[in-house]
């Protein structure tokens, strides 16, 4: 946006080469964006004291029919998917990251964007000198105006490290510390579930987290628990003091009807009910192992488990292995431009920024989004600055 406008851009990386995060993205299929209408788009998002005006408009400034005509621009035509991703069309057969990336960088450097790799930021000082280590040594670049774009702490290997945070804290920015989003949580399993049921998915199933629900699919790991619905329930999970899942194995029947399925059966509730209720194997192994439940006394009894059976979570998977991270600079560091109060000429987007968002398409939209909305703003504030440009 800033160097389309006739600004002189650098942009600095401090790993080899540009857009490592965004080839991790594509490496299961580049989703974009969401096809869905406009109106539902920024209730997909939450964060603390997350500024609902500001957001939409951030949103509404580059939304995801503007994501789709920008990769048309760039030669990249894409469809929207039954479940409502947007994703390029296949080359090849295949959804990749890297075609996209390529003509992205040829693109910026035809409007003269330098590139300045193997930059590591450390530091600034006063008037936009920005500080780095570069080929052993520490050196310092001066510019007019900063764009901070260095993602959250998740898949570190492609730079995004969260160092970050550390720099910031000593200009007394305000953080909200940075936790795993879109990430399996883990389980105190014991192990006579695990040897019956671990890698066994839970299908078919409703699972609440407080007065959040999703419906979907699980898979017993190890560790815990993963897959997309307990991704989508994660704010409503780090909200909790003890984090727990409330399941309905049987969303579509009622405890009578599941009784009445069951008829006069009075023992081997769990093997019957595998039969009768056609649950999951890995269904049957929760209700045989999970501790203090049983032993079942009643068809009624485990059928109003099987509606309402509590899983508690003990911690979600580590920041590194998650897909997003929750967290970031606090909004009320920031004004309406996405500028630093405490660092004039200093901006942030991306995933610096404290929101979160489900799987889907809406963390690369909002990643665009703030990117655009920092771009103009820092060329509107260069513009009160005559010889900046």
């Amino acid at each position: 946006m800033a160097a389309a406008s006739g600004a002189e851009v650098t942009l600095y990386d401090a790993m080899r080469s540009v857009g490592r995060k965004f080839l991790v993205a594509g490496k299961s299929g580049l989703n974009l964006t969401n096809g869905e209408d406009f109106d539902s788009f920024p209730g997909r998002y939450s964060g603390t004291d997350l500024p609902g005006e500001l957001w939409e408009r951030i949103l509404k400034n580059f939304d995801n029919e503007a994501l789709r005509q920008w990769a048309s621009r760039l030669g990249i035509e894409t469809f929207v998917a039954s479940s409502g991703k947007v994703f390029p069309v296949a080359v090849n057969g295949t959804i990749k990251a890297a075609p996209l990336l390529r003509r992205w960088v040829e693109h910026l450097r035809e409007l003269g964007v330098s590139f300045q790799t193997n930059h590591q930021w450390v530091g600034i000082n006063p008037g936009c000198h920005l500080i780095f280590h570069h080929g052993g040594e520490t050196v310092t670049r001066q510019h007019d105006a900063v764009i901070l774009a260095l993602g959250g702490a998740s898949w570190p290997e492609t730079g995004s490290t969260a160092a970050w945070v550390d720099i910031l804290d000593l200009e007394e920015i305000g953080i909200i510390p940075l936790t795993s989003a879109n990430c399996g949580w883990e389980v105190d399993w014991p192990e006579a579930l695990l040897d019956e049921a671990e890698g066994l998915p839970l299908k078919n199933m409703e699972l609440r987290a407080g007065d959040t629900s999703r419906r979907g699919e699980l898979v017993i790991t190890r560790y815990g628990l993963e897959g997309g619905p307990i991704y989508h329930l994660g704010p409503a999970l780090r909200a909790q003091s003890t984090p727990e899942l409330i399941v309905d194995f049987k969303p579509d029947l009622t405890v009578e009807e599941l009784t009445k399925r069951l008829g006069p059966v009075a023992r081997n509730f769990v093997r019957e009910a595998r039969r009768r209720w056609k649950l999951d194997p890995a269904v049957g192994a929760l209700l045989k192992h999970l501790p203090d439940r049983g032993p079942w006394k009643s068809a009624e009894q485990l059928a109003r488990e099987v509606k309402h059976c509590r899983i508690p979570l003990t911690q979600p998977r580590p920041i590194a292995e998650a897909i997003s991270s929750a967290g970031g600079i606090r909004w009320s560091e920031l004004d309406d431009q996405l500028m630093l109060k405490k660092i004039p000429g200093v901006f942030a987007a991306g995933e610096m920024l404290d929101w979160d968002a489900p799987t889907g398409g809406y963390l690369m939209q909002a990643c665009f989004a703030t990117g655009t909305y920092a771009g103009e703003s820092a060329l509107d504030w260069l513009r009160q600055k005559p010889t900046a440009i």
